[in-house]
C-alpha cells in the first residue's frame, strides 16, 4: 500500500446508540492510517471526533482479511480512538453497515461483514434512516472454573467481575449504582492483569427489571463512551449466568433488554450458543479529511 496519503479523503460519521465513528472509505486498500493519524482524526477538538474509526475496505484489498474474502466482501478494520487497533466492535459494524447500504455497495436484506474477531452476519431489521440493525456477533467465551477470578477497582472501591470475551475482551462487573465507578476518566484496575494481557473494557452493570439491565463503559483505548455492543452482549451473557439461565442447558434463548447511555439494545443468547445484538445506526455528515490530519504527530487529546 502506498504511503502517501492524497490530498484530501472522503470520510462519513455515524453512531450506534451514540457509539461513534468516523467512517473512511478505502475499497482498493491504498490508504495507510498510523495509530497517530488515526488518534488525530478521532480528536475531538482537533479532528472529526469519535470513539473509533471504520476503514472500509474490500476483504481481497487487505492481507488482514485476505483469507475471508470467500465468505464475506467488506472488512472492518476497525482503530479506537487512540489508534491502537481491535478486534471487533459491535456497534461499528451497525454503523459499518449502514454506509455500506447507504452508499449502495450492498443490495440485499444481509450480508458478511469479515472483522478481526471472524466474520460477522448482519441483517437490516428496519432500512429506515436509523432503523434497526442485527448483527450475528459469534459466541460468548466464559473462563472455566479453574481460570483465576477477576476483580476490578475505582477510588479505592473493588468489585468482583466476570470474564467474558465476545471476540474483544471484557470484564462486567455487577453493581448497586451506576454513579459508584465514578468519572470513568482512567482505565478501572483489573486483576490479575495476566488475565487480561492486551487489557480490557469494563463494564459496570445495574437492574432495572427482570431481563433488564443497564450499564456504563470504559473501552480499552477510547475511555468511557456512551455504549458498547460488545459490552451489551457480554453484559447479557454474564447477568444470564447470574440469573441461573444457560440456554444451551434450557434449550430456549433468552433476550435482555441493555439499557446504554446513549439508547437502547437488546441481545439475545440462542441455545447453541450464538449471540445476537440489535439496535440502531445512522450516518449524520460526511465531507473531507485535509491532509494535515494523516500526517505528523498527533494533536491534542480527545
Amino acid at each position: 500500500m502506498s504511503t502517501a496519503p492524497p490530498p484530501a479523503v472522503p470520510f462519513f460519521k455515524g453512531h450506534g446508540t451514540e457509539n461513534d465513528f468516523v467512517i473512511v472509505p478505502d475499497p482498493d486498500g491504498r490508504l495507510t492510517l498510523t495509530p497517530e493519524a488515526v488518534a488525530r482524526i478521532c480528536d475531538r477538538r482537533a479532528g472529526v471526533g469519535g470513539d473509533g474509526l471504520l476503514r472500509v475496505v474490500r476483504s481481497a484489498a487487505d492481507p488482514e482479511a485476505r483469507g475471508m474474502a470467500d465468505r464475506a466482501e467488506w472488512f472492518m478494520d476497525y482503530r479506537n480512538a487512540d489508534g491502537s487497533v481491535a478486534e471487533m466492535c459491535g456497534n461499528g459494524v451497525r454503523v459499518f453497515a449502514r454506509h455500506l447500504r447507504r452508499a449502495g455497495l450492498v443490495k440485499a436484506d444481509g450480508l458478511a461483514v469479515a472483522t478481526r474477531g471472524g466474520i460477522k452476519r448482519v441483517r437490516f431489521a428496519d432500512d429506515t434512516r436509523d432503523g434497526e440493525i442485527e448483527v450475528d456477533m459469534g459466541r460468548a467465551v466464559l473462563p472455566s472454573g479453574s481460570d483465576p477470578s477477576v476483580t476490578v477497582s475505582v477510588g479505592g472501591r473493588e468489585w468482583p467481575a466476570r470474564h467474558v470475551d465476545m471476540g474483544n475482551p471484557h470484564a462486567v462487573a455487577f453493581v448497586d449504582r451506576l454513579d459508584e465507578a465514578g468519572e470513568l476518566y482512567e482505565a478501572p484496575g483489573v486483576a490479575p492483569a495476566a488475565a487480561y494481557p492486551r487489557g480490557t473494557n469494563v463494564e459496570f452493570v445495574v437492574d432495572r427489571a427482570p431481563g433488564h439491565v443497564a450499564l456504563r463503559v470504559h473501552e480499552r483505548g477510547s475511555g468511557e463512551t456512551r455504549s458498547c455492543g460488545t459490552g451489551a452482549c457480554a453484559v447479557a451473557v454474564a447477568a444470564a449466568r447470574r440469573d441461573g439461565v444457560d440456554p444451551a442447558a434450557t434449550g430456549r434463548a433468552v433476550t435482555y433488554v441493555v439499557d446504554v447511555p446513549g439508547g437502547t439494545l437488546r441481545v439475545t443468547e440462542a441455545p447453541d450458543g450464538g449471540v445476537t445484538l440489535a439496535g440502531p445506526a445512522v450516518i449524520v455528515a460526511e465531507g473531507t479529511l485535509d491532509a494535515a490530519l494523516l500526517g505528523g504527530p498527533a494533536a491534542g487529546r480527545r
